[in-house]
Order: structure tokens, then sequence, then C-alpha cells
């Protein structure tokens, strides 16, 4: 089975997060499929904290990926903040 999660990047203490479509079988830090975007708990002011390919994210989903709790809270609060391509908008997800 295909899952959304976060996979951990970065230094120590200084925690950085793909967020990937990985099987459920790989580790966390692991082998994934595709890398959806990212998440940086830490981001300075100025910088970009969170992006998410969401056309891809919807993609995986009616492919029947299932989506962390984490990632699907990510990606709702993402959802005002980026900016979806053009092409995708007439889609609802």
């Amino acid at each position: 089975m295909v899952v959304i999660r976060l996979a951990r990047a970065g230094s120590h203490k200084r925690p950085f997060y793909h967020i990937v479509a990985a099987d459920s079988k790989y580790s966390r830090d692991g082998r994934f499929i595709e890398r959806l975007g990212f998440f940086n708990p830490l981001a300075a002011k100025n910088e970009e904290s969170i992006r998410v390919t969401h056309d891809r994210v919807v993609y995986w989903v009616e492919h029947g990926a299932q989506v962390s709790p984490r990632v699907k809270k990510l990606i709702s609060s993402s959802q005002g903040t980026t900016k979806k391509p053009a092409v995708k908008e007439s889609i609802s997800a």
C-alpha cells in the first residue's frame, strides 16, 4: 500500500521533513516513490515553511494512497498559502 508521509532529514536538533509517497513496507527515512514537497518546522520568517505539489497528492490519493494524519493536517493548512497550478484549479480535491 502506498502511504503519503513525512520522511525526516536535516541535522541533529534541526529537523527538516520531506513529504513523500512511499510503500508502507519501506522505512520512514528509506526508499520512496516520489517526493511531493517539504515541511520545515524551524523556518525563519523569510523562509518558506511548507511546499506541497497538490496535483501530485491528488493523483496519489485517487490511486489509493493513504495520507498520514500529520500530512493531512499540513496539507489542509497549506491550501491557502501555496499556489496551485492553473491547469488543476477546476478539479476539487
